[in-house]
């Protein structure tokens, strides 16, 4: 049986769980490499990685560089010793990084590869209506997301999961099968598979205001998986005409039912203390939004101290 001693990289909550399995699992960690303190909140005061924050309070050393070629930090790498590179949410390692370790560099993918390479694997999945996704453990090389993959697990998705429950659900179970893959590393009994060549799959593309603004006039399930793909982050949004106002609102959970109208799509409409927005087909009705310099609000408690004038319409 080897002796694994493991370098860990990664910077979101989605890593830390994996990062805690492992140590869980009384595996060796040398090092942690994480990304740079950055200003956050209205302080803009320097915030730590969720990584780098797990790994101090576990005393392990953390390297957090800027330039991952930097001839200082490949010095330091070789000093750890490692021979084996985990990666799980962090950024595209450059050659002299990932090939480093005796035993490779392998990372947790949260899709089943070679379906939804890229930034957003797990919105993507529901934004598209998928009910299955899943988990995919490879070991990388000069692309992205195209290294030989070791293991992969699919999941279901649920017709109202919203990216945060599906992250959640991945988080977990990625984490144990990056404890399957160095296991099974560790037993020199890996059996990797290539991934096609060809381009006949889906992409995960980075999300962006474009990508993630409501299209009213689409159809109704169209609407209700962008919204829950995009919550809690970074959110759906549109624009809210209310009177003489125009402004940005997110939205951040939704339902679709199914009614004949004649409504044009974006009228919204107020019932019962229901905020309705006329769809093809039916409405939405909207259950938590955000206006601008406002907080979250579920749509009942908004109605306490907002008003939606009669020719209020998202757009």
């Amino acid at each position: 049986m080897r002796d694994i001693r493991i370098l860990f990289m990664g910077t979101p909550d989605f890593a830390v769980e994996t990062l805690k399995t492992i140590l869980e699992n009384k595996f060796k960690v040398v090092g942690v490499i994480t990304a740079p303190d950055r200003p956050a909140g209205r302080g803009r005061k320097l915030k730590a990685s969720a990584v780098k924050e797990f790994a101090e309070l576990k005393k392990i050393k953390v390297l957090q560089p800027t330039n991952l070629k930097d001839e200082k930090f490949i010095d330091e790498l070789k000093t750890l010793n490692a021979n084996l590179n985990i990666v799980v949410a962090f950024r595209m390692l450059p050659k002299v990084v990932w090939n480093m370790p005796e035993y490779g560099t392998f990372n947790l993918h949260a899709s089943l590869l070679p379906d939804y390479r890229g930034a957003a694997p797990i919105n993507w999945a529901i934004i598209n209506g998928e009910q299955k996704t899943g988990i995919t453990t490879f070991f990388i090389d000069e692309k992205i997301d195209t290294g030989h993959i070791i293991y992969k697990e699919e999941v279901d998705i649920n017709k109202d999961d919203t990216a945060g429950i599906l992250h959640d659900t991945l988080m977990v179970k990625g984490a144990q099968l990056v404890i399957k893959t160095i296991k099974a590393i560790q037993n020199d009994a890996v059996t990797v598979i290539p991934q096609p060549e060809n381009s006949d799959f889906k992409t995960a593309y980075k999300l962006n205001r474009d990508n993630t603004k409501i299209d009213w006039q689409a159809d109704m399930q169209t609407i209700h998986n962008l919204i829950r793909g995009l919550s809690p982050y970074p959110s759906a949004w549109c624009q809210l005409q209310n009177n003489d106002d125009i402004e940005n609102v997110k939205i951040y959970h939704s339902h679709p039912v199914e009614e004949m109208h004649a409504h044009a799509p974006g009228k919204i409409i107020i019932e019962d203390s229901v905020i309705k927005v006329a769809v093809k087909n039916g409405y939405m009705i909207l259950n938590k939004l955000q206006l601008p310099g406002k907080k979250a609000m579920e749509s009942k408690a908004l109605l306490n101290g907002y008003t939606f004038y009669r020719d209020a319409k998202m757009s």
